[in-house]
């Protein structure tokens, strides 16, 4: 169980060692399930034409480049590993069955991470019908209430929530990559996810959103409110960028994100990466 979403599969997930899913496990949901993986090497013949291709990407953690297709059903994933190219892995999901399937045999440390991989991609596309995003950002805990540190790889979020756990008495991580962000019953919650990066934060655990924050390195310590478009353009860099390229993927994630807005601030930090920029972030996000 993610995101209140019930996954289902034909791989033993928990079983094989895939890092991440063990607190997710749920016993079985009596056939109700939001998507199901399943496994079928003939997957791998699905050939969609260049056309189709939505986007390409770059897996740092497998050493693998990836495609994100559309097809007539649904969306394909494909991946191929670097220094081996005859080591490629499909994924496919069908947008009405939502069931998502998958020619990967897991029989290395680098077929778990490539399966882990593109199950976030594929869950992803479920998740946008949803009124859900897997959101990169590091998310902490404090007061029940979650906030979210967003910006580009290298701009200190995990620094930063790190500078709230040692000097904001009770604050804790969430999750340090790639956590859940769902409108339920019209409040925004963030999940915990079994995608958690470099930190292995993986806590089957929700609450509902304090805030976001975009963070930026500055020589010094400066927070301001967003606006609504400004809110908007700092989101959406954040959310998966496969999905930026196919209208429908893009409406659902936008009206997603154009929902949280009306219940949740967003706001820009130019700091340091110090205890004042820590202080300065939690006074103006609590004092609201």
């Amino acid at each position: 169980m993610v995101a209140d979403l019930c996954i289902s599969s034909d791989i033993d997930l928990v079983g094989v060692g895939i890092k991440g899913f063990k607190p997710f496990e749920v016993e079985s949901a009596n056939g109700e399930v939001d998507c199901h993986i399943t496994f079928d090497k003939e997957i791998n013949r699905i050939e969609p034409p260049a056309t189709n291709l939505l986007s390409t990407s770059w897996i740092a953690e497998a050493n693998a480049n990836g495609s994100f297709y559309a097809t007539d059903d649904g969306y394909l994933y494909r991946v191929e590993q670097c220094e081996h190219k005859d080591s490629k892995a499909t994924f496919h999901i069908n947008t009405e069955t939502k069931v998502i399937t998958t020619d990967l045999v897991v029989d290395s440390l680098l077929g778990m991470s490539l399966l882990r991989f593109g199950i976030w991609v594929m869950f992803g596309v479920v998740l946008a019908s949803h009124q859900g995003i897997a959101i990169h950002s590091s998310a902490i805990v404090h007061k029940d209430r979650v906030v979210l540190f967003l910006g580009e790889s290298g701009t200190g979020k995990s620094t930063h929530t790190r500078l709230w756990r040692e000097n904001i008495i009770g604050a804790n991580l969430l999750n340090d990559d790639s956590p859940i962000i769902r409108i339920v019953d019209g409040t925004t919650r963030v999940y915990g996810s079994p995608w958690s990066g470099k930190t292995p934060c993986y806590r089957n655990l929700s609450y509902p959103i304090k805030g976001f924050l975009r963070l930026s390195q500055a020589p010094h310590n400066k927070i301001r409110r967003l606006s609504i478009l400004e809110a908007i353009g700092a989101l959406l860099p954040s959310c998966p960028p496969a999905f930026a390229y196919d209208d429908a993927l893009q409406d659902d994630i936008c009206n997603t994100l154009s929902n949280m807005i009306g219940t949740a601030s967003v706001f820009h930090l130019e700091c340091l990466p110090d205890a004042a920029a820590a202080q300065l972030s939690y006074n103006t996000i609590f004092a609201r």
